[in-house]
Formats: C-alpha cells, structure tokens, sequence
C-alpha cells in the first residue's frame, strides 16, 4: 500500500514535469537553431546517463527477446515524434493530440485481441473526438485537421504509443532502469533518423560561443525528464493499475496548457478549453476501471 501511495504521488509529479518539457526543449533550439536535431541532444545525453546503470544487467537486456526490445524502444520512438511535435506546433493542441492515445488503444486493442469496445468506450471515442476537433477548429482557422508538421507528428505519437504501450503489456518486462534505457535508445535511433530526414547534417547555428549553453539544456533536459522522470515513472508504473496511471498523468495536460499560456503566450479561447476539457474526460472515463469491463476483457 505505501508503495503504491508513493507511485501515485511520482505519477502525478511526473506528468506534471512533462508538462513543462516544451520549455527547455525550445531553449535547446533557441541557443543554435538546431531544430529537430534538439531532441538527438536531450536522447543522446539521456542514453550516456543511463549506461552506468544498466552494463551490468546489458546480458539479461540481451536474453528478454527481440519483441520486448522492439515494443519498448518504439515507446521511445513515438516520446520522440511528440517532443519534435511541441518544437513545431502549438503546445495545447499538440499534447492534447498525444492524449487520443486512450482512443487509439481501444481500437487496437480491438482490431489486435478482439477486446471488446463496451458503451463507455464509445462514448468516450466520440468525446475525444469532438473535443479535438474544437480544439483544432481555432487553432486552424476553423478546419479540425492537423496542420502542419507539428501536429501530424502529435498524432502519430499518440498512435504508435498506443502501440508500444499495448505490446508492452502482452511482452516479459524489465525493471524500471532497463526499460528506460531500451527506450531512451529507441527514442535516439528514432530521433536520428527524423533529423536526418528533415534537418539534413547541416546544424549552422553551432558555434564555440554557443555550445556550452546548448550542452548545459541537453544534459538538464536529457537527465531530468528522460533519465530521472521516466526512471521515476516505470518504476510507479510497476506498482499501481493502469487506469490509475492514465488518470493521475492528466496533470500534464493541464500544466502544459496553463505553461504554454502563461510563458509562451499561447492563446487559449473558450472552445479551445471546452474542448480541452473533453479530451481530458475522454482520457479519464476510457481508463477509469470498471468491473464489466475487466471481467469482459478476462474472458
């Protein structure tokens, strides 16, 4: 019990910190204009603090099977699509894309094991959905698409962590350093590949003068969200249900919205926060644990 009072209360620290994750990430770009190449930095200071703990457990890492490996470091893969997400879209719409996440997993998990889509569930997909759609509607000029490539990679985060997620469930598991190192390192090759893609080897804004400050955001965000945070939280992850976790990791909504506002003078309109606020509902009621629907899914 007192370790899952302690989960809890990491969970809701945790999300809340992610809630500010859009801040150093922009001040990593800020300081050499490295667009998506910001994210390889944060990744690869995450995987270099990782490493000490986890070379002697690197066999068992080895001996868990290629499935585990794939699941958890495409976890990282779809963390990476929405942290270039937040450097190119608007910070509200582009997190409270990443929380359809609940939506895309009742899907798959239906399409995937036949796992049964109950009343709630339906509502909640349709809450999800009219509530991003007046939170897109503003932002883009009253059409509710994704516009732009902040918010395409938003929305497939949210897709391929449904993914990851649910894969991670049916897969052996690791401890809680083991994980985040497999998928910090997923999260780097991902990372990588998107830069080189979109970004190309060229990173003119570097410099002597301004090296030592993007060096200093990489190590403050790579070590405090991705090394310590999500150590952090698959470690309470281990500990308390999963609809516990999914509901006390709201505050990252929330945080993140009233940051974007209040630092980054992000405008947030009524239908906006109407809409907000029905994603949020969505999220909660899809993860709120109910007896019908763990009985129904046993079977």
């Amino acid at each position: 019990m007192k370790e899952a009072r302690r989960g809890s209360i990491v969970v809701v620290l945790v999300g809340c910190l992610w809630g500010t994750y859009w801040f150093p990430l922009r001040q990593i770009n800020e300081a050499a204009s490295l667009g998506t190449w910001a994210t390889v930095c944060a990744l690869f200071a995450a995987c270099v603090l990782l490493s000490p703990w986890v070379i002697a457990s690197r066999h068992r890492i080895r001996s868990v099977g290629i499935g585990t490996l794939m699941v958890t470091g495409s976890g990282g893969g779809a963390f990476v699509l929405y942290s270039n997400g937040l450097l190119y879209g608007q910070v509200a719409v582009v997190i409270l894309l990443f929380y359809l996440t609940p939506i895309w997993s009742t899907l798959i998990g239906r399409i995937w094991f036949g796992w049964p889509i109950t009343p709630w569930r339906m509502g909640a997909i349709a809450l999800g959905i009219i509530g991003i759609a007046l939170v897109m509607g503003p932002a883009n000029g009253g059409m509710p698409l994704p516009s732009g490539i902040g918010d395409w990679m938003a929305l497939i985060s949210g897709v391929v962590w449904a993914i990851s997620s649910t894969g991670i469930r049916t897969q052996p598991g690791l401890n809680a350093v083991e994980s985040n190192f497999v998928f910090c390192l997923g999260g780097l090759a991902t990372a990588l590949l998107l830069a080189l893609t979109l970004d190309g080897m060229s990173v003119p804004g570097v410099s002597l003068g301004n090296l030592a400050e993007v060096a200093a955001w990489s190590l403050f965000l790579g070590g405090s969200w991705w090394a310590v945070a999500l150590t952090a939280f698959l470690w309470s992850a281990q500990r308390i249900e999963p609809a516990r976790v999914g509901i006390l990791l709201m505050g990252e909504v929330v945080v993140g919205m009233l940051s974007a506002v209040l630092v980054a003078g992000e405008p947030l309109g009524v239908w906006m926060a109407l809409g907000a606020v029905m994603v949020m509902a969505a999220a909660v009621i899809e993860t709120w644990p109910r007896e019908v629907t763990a009985h129904t899914v046993s079977e």
